[in-house]
């Protein structure tokens, strides 16, 4: 066994980056990999889209769709992922599961815009969740093993129309 100091890559491993313009011989001299002459061998050339005074492809497609800059951002946990959760002991099936508490946990990274629960997987646990959002089928599995939903985002609030 290897002691710590005396490790180091697998031969191949990292590969030395190519110096360009270091003389002939290397391969990479004189021109650097530029070609001979024109625009793109001189310094300060960006020319991504343009072909060659043609209208450029992205100006010939048409738009498509538009970005929603009111779309809320769900940070999504099923509802087997909690049952695992409270299975390992890091969630408290007796308290009530908040987006702070699920984040605490270990079972999400971050809120983003609030939690939304999916219906998949089984929950078998007496849970009571307050989080922003709830799909039918997650609601109807938390009521069915006993527990409770409360939605803390209202459907107004969430760019929908009020029926």
């Amino acid at each position: 066994m290897s002691s710590l100091n005396e490790i180091k890559d697998n031969s191949g491993a990292r590969k030395k980056r190519m110096r360009v313009g270091r003389g002939i011989g290397s391969g990479k001299g004189k021109t650097g990999g530029r070609g001979v002459k024109g625009q793109t061998s001189r310094t300060g050339v960006a020319i991504k889209g343009f072909e060659g005074g043609q209208m450029p492809i992205h100006r010939r497609l048409p738009k498509r769709g538009f970005t929603n800059i009111f779309a809320l951002d769900w940070n999504e946990v099923s509802l087997g992922r909690v049952q695992t959760a409270i299975d390992a002991g890091k969630l408290d099936a007796s308290a009530v599961v908040t987006q702070a508490a699920l984040v605490e946990a270990g079972v999400l990274r971050r809120t983003k815009d609030g939690v939304r629960v999916l219906g998949s997987g089984e929950l078998t646990a007496k849970v009571t969740f307050e989080v922003a959002h709830a799909t039918k089928s997650a609601i109807e599995a938390i009521e069915k093993a006993g527990g409770k939903v409360t939605l803390l985002v209202s459907k107004t609030d969430a760019g929908e129309t009020a029926a």
